[in-house]
């Protein structure tokens, strides 16, 4: 009768360890799972930074252009203060010629 016995409780260890092993398989699963998600949510941002990245980088080639305008237009006003400042400069010059042409 003792192998009776222990026919039972050898039936029901290997099912407690069985139940050990489908819970550790389980969990196992479960972490697979996640981190197969963690990965998928992974390449999900990374399409988003190269989305932005895209964008950004448009606008920073807009940007360097509208910064070539303003340097051209930088330059043109410099042009046009020299040409006024002669021009002031030659009036002056005007002024104190009638001035003398007056006395």
């Amino acid at each position: 009768m003792a192998s009776a016995e222990a026919q039972p409780r050898f039936g029901q260890s290997v099912k407690g360890l069985l139940a050990d092993k489908v819970g550790s398989c389980s969990g196992d699963v479960i972490a697979l799972t996640r981190q197969v998600l963690k990965g998928s949510r992974s390449q999900e941002l990374l399409g988003q930074a190269a989305r932005n990245m895209v964008i950004q980088e448009d606008a920073i080639l807009h940007s360097e252009d509208s910064l070539r305008k303003m340097s051209i237009i930088t330059t043109h006003l410099q042009y046009q203060q020299e040409a006024i400042q002669k021009n002031v400069e030659h009036s002056k010059n005007l002024q104190d010629q009638l001035r003398h042409l007056l006395k």
